[in-house]
């Protein structure tokens, strides 16, 4: 009998007790379920777990019970232990997610050719290069500050992108001082699509301000009783979201916890609206119209802001993602599988042509690739349109790679893939709040969407200082999207809102087409049915006798008589 007892069982008794109450702990300092279901349930899990304890430790004595309570010792033990991870985690995530950065990081470039000799700032002594304060004021006067002490060369001031680029390109000037923030803006001048992998950088200017936290505050709610708006925006940076750039993907999600109903409206990068700056915007073009994407220069508080007053509605919460949150996202995930329909193949897309493109059926991307394929639209005949159907079918990918067993042993992957690329200023409460919602009532969400359409046109961006491709959006479709929202908001149905958007130049040309084929055939239809004999059987009379033909109207086509 004094034998009986395995030491090490007996220490991880000890270390299961540990374990379940670190647990308990942390379920309860992050309130993650509602009481009701919280009380009892740890009251099981600890009244199942001393049972089987002292089981082992007082009471088995046959081997087959001693063996069965060690086993169940064991498998409480890694369960417990793999709990307090996943929650220690999620708390953090939580917490990195919840609480802004108190500094911005910005970083200004000296670019060149990547064929060109020069291989570091010193290099480029006694060459010209070329600048835009007009375009980045600020970023241009420290980068040369910085450059003055380290070498002589020739300022060339330009007033457009487009202009520098072209003497870049050309070689008559050596280099030009980029804001890093902008770099991605000259993809919008379609000739330069592939600066990135063009050019070299020979130096780097950073420098760190203050955040004003006060321009992003949310404007809360009772998430669990109250309608709300949240703004997903994706930046179009990598690494961490203390960057400013350009709001590449930008979706606003409407929810009425009372109705279970969620709209998810996609606005195009395009859009071509008035500017509402945040009060701590540097250069931002306060009421002046520009791309929407470019919003996202000047912080996302102007972004929430412009659409804000865009829509007229409020919007209560922002969540940020980057280019970083979706390719770590998606390799940690494995990668995801999506299905490409006919005609939507692409051979290499326009942001990266390294990568392997897309065929038509299913394709398995890895998170570079994903990234590629939720950007591209150049290659697509709706370009951003299809561009916003890619994105959801990338997102609901994630979904249902997060929601499959793999996700249990990548977990720790896919939350270090959203550390620090992955941002909202929703309160944690506010998070927890919804959690419990969900595990209390469990309700069955109807998700609804709605994509905003119009039409291509060239207009000027002072952000750019250039003129570049925007898109107008069309009346019917905006009247449709702020009704859609005003109906969740309202606890009705989006679904059966009345689109009021009227069709492109080209559907409407299509659409004539069709009308007036169909008159023709009708036309042609009424003269043939004067040698009808019956409404369904007639008898064709020329001079010569001729075989009796059957049709119906609505469907029979004859190559010989045009129908």
């Amino acid at each position: 009998m004094k034998n009986r007892k395995n030491p090490i069982i007996i220490f991880i008794s000890v270390l299961c007790l540990l374990f379940l109450a670190i647990l308990l702990m942390q379920i309860i300092l992050m309130n993650i379920l509602p009481f009701q279901l919280a009380l009892p349930l740890l009251g099981i899990f600890v009244l199942f777990t001393l049972i089987i304890v002292l089981w082992y430790n007082f009471t088995a004595r046959r081997p087959i019970s001693r063996v069965f309570t060690a086993l169940l010792i064991l498998i409480l033990t890694g369960t417990y232990g793999l709990g307090n991870y996943y929650l220690y985690r999620t708390s953090r995530l939580l917490t990195e997610v919840t609480n802004l950065t108190d500094e911005v990081t910005h970083s200004v470039s000296i670019v060149t050719m990547k064929q060109n000799p020069f291989d570091s700032l010193e290099s480029l002594n006694g060459n010209k290069i070329g600048i835009t304060p007009e375009l980045d004021e600020e970023g241009t006067k420290r980068s040369m500050d910085d450059i003055n002490q380290k070498i002589e060369y020739e300022a060339i001031e330009y007033s457009n992108y487009a202009d520098e680029l072209a003497d870049l390109y050309e070689g008559s000037i050596a280099a030009i001082i980029l804001n890093d923030a902008n770099r991605s803006m000259i993809y919008d001048i379609e000739i330069y699509g592939h600066f990135s992998t063009q050019t070299k950088v020979l130096h780097e200017t950073k420098w760190k301000t203050k955040r004003t936290t006060e321009v992003f505050a949310a404007d809360p709610v009772n998430v669990t009783s109250e309608p709300f708006t949240v703004l997903i925006t994706g930046n179009d940076s990598y690494g961490g979201l203390n960057e400013n750039s350009r709001s590449d993907s930008n979706m606003l999600v409407t929810v009425n916890p009372n109705t279970h109903q969620v709209l998810m409206t996609s606005v195009p990068r395009d859009t071509y609206v008035e500017m509402a700056c945040s009060a701590d915007a540097q250069d931002c073009p306060d009421g002046e119209k520009d791309k929407l994407t470019h919003s996202g220069l000047y912080g996302v508080g102007t972004t929430e802001q412009s659409l804000e007053q865009y829509f007229g509605t409020k919007i209560n919460y922002y969540v940020r993602v980057n280019f970083s949150s979706l390719v770590n996202l998606v390799d940690a995930l494995g990668g995801i599988d999506i299905e490409v329909g006919k005609g939507l193949a692409v051979e290499s897309f326009r942001a990266n042509d390294e990568l392997e493109g897309v065929h038509e059926g299913m394709n398995h991307l890895d998170g570079e690739r994903a990234l590629a394929y939720s950007r591209e639209r150049y290659a697509y005949e709706d370009g951003d349109a299809q561009r916003v159907k890619n994105q959801q079918q990338v997102l609901r990918a994630i979904i249902q790679k997060m929601i499959s067993p793999t996700m249990i042993t990548n977990y720790g992957k896919f939350v270090d893939a959203l550390s620090g690329s992955f941002e909202t200023n929703m309160a944690s409460d506010d998070l927890m709040s919804l959690i419990r919602y969900q595990l209390m009532l469990n309700p069955e969400w109807k998700f609804s969407s709605y994509g905003l359409s119009g039409s291509g046109d060239t207009q000027f961006c002072p952000t750019l200082g250039d003129a570049a491709s925007v898109m107008i959006l069309d009346e019917g479709s905006y009247e449709t999207a702020i009704n859609k929202i005003n109906a969740v908001k309202d606890g009705k149905d989006p679904d059966k809102v009345e689109d009021l958007a009227t069709y492109s130049d080209i559907e409407q040309e299509v659409e004539e087409e069709a009308e007036q084929e169909e008159i023709d055939t009708l036309q042609q239809s009424q003269d043939y049915s004067e040698y009808s004999t019956t409404e369904q059987y007639q008898t064709y009379s020329p001079s010569q006798p001729q075989e009796e033909i059957y049709y119906d109207p609505n469907t029979y086509v004859d190559s010989n008589y045009g129908y």
